[in-house]
């Protein structure tokens, strides 16, 4: 039997990471004379990659654009030395993890993310097990909100019927252009109006979750037989 497959955002969905994020930011301003950017204001950059976060940054102070390049390697050398000191799951995660787990899914990590500190933070955190396949930002030739990761994802674990939780307009645009039923997570970084999003169904609590996903499945149309 093709086992469920459960695919998992991971900044604001999985994992709060946004004060080291913050953190990192601030001392790639502060070592280029700039003053840090208030924490709200860097969350809410949070979600398009590495990349579009240092255009960001750039943008809202007066960092050079040409010096892009030196900026992101600069804070993607400082993240990767400090991604999990302030940085940790929300609560109830290892519980449904655990719990999806037991019930056979099959469990994987889609993120913007680079896949290096993705996998190093996933270790740290010892969440690493649960997680059968990663796409980060820089797998693949594209990233959220490209279904390629969706996609590439479902056809490594098996192509199971696909649940994908996410909590922003990034991860609701990937689910709907890979044609699969989005959860919505809404204690993350959603940076529009829930009313602007396309989702199945959204949880405030992961101990809520499970009763979700397992009522997206039911209401998924039962493959014909050939």
């Amino acid at each position: 039997m093709t086992r469920p497959i459960l695919i998992f955002d991971l900044d604001g969905t999985l994992i709060d990471s946004a004060p080291d994020i913050h953190a990192a930011c601030a001392r790639l301003l502060e070592g280029e004379g700039e003053q840090p950017l208030a924490f709200e204001v860097i969350r809410s950059f949070i979600g398009n990659g590495v990349p579009v976060l240092i255009d960001r940054i750039i943008a809202a102070t007066a960092l050079d654009p040409a010096r892009k390049d030196r900026y992101l390697a600069a804070f993607l050398e400082d993240y990767g030395a400090h991604a999990t000191d302030l940085t940790f799951p929300y609560p109830g995660v290892i519980e449904a993890l655990d719990a999806f787990r037991k019930d056979g899914f099959s469990l994987a990590v889609c993120t913007n993310k680079p896949e290096a500190p993705t996998l190093a933070i996933l270790s740290a955190l010892q969440l690493e097990g649960y997680f059968e396949g990663v796409v980060g930002g820089d797998t693949l030739a594209d990233r959220k909100p490209d279904p390629a990761g969706l996609i590439h994802l479902r056809q490594r674990l098996g192509h199971g019927p696909v649940v994908f939780v996410g909590d922003s307009e990034v991860d609701a645009e990937t689910a709907l252009r890979a044609g699969v039923p989005f959860a919505l997570f809404s204690q993350g970084y959603c940076k529009v109006p829930f009313s602007d999003l396309t989702f199945a169904g959204q949880f405030q609590h992961f101990a809520d979750l499970r009763p979700l996903v397992f009522k997206l499945l039911a209401e998924m149309p039962v493959p014909a037989r050939g």
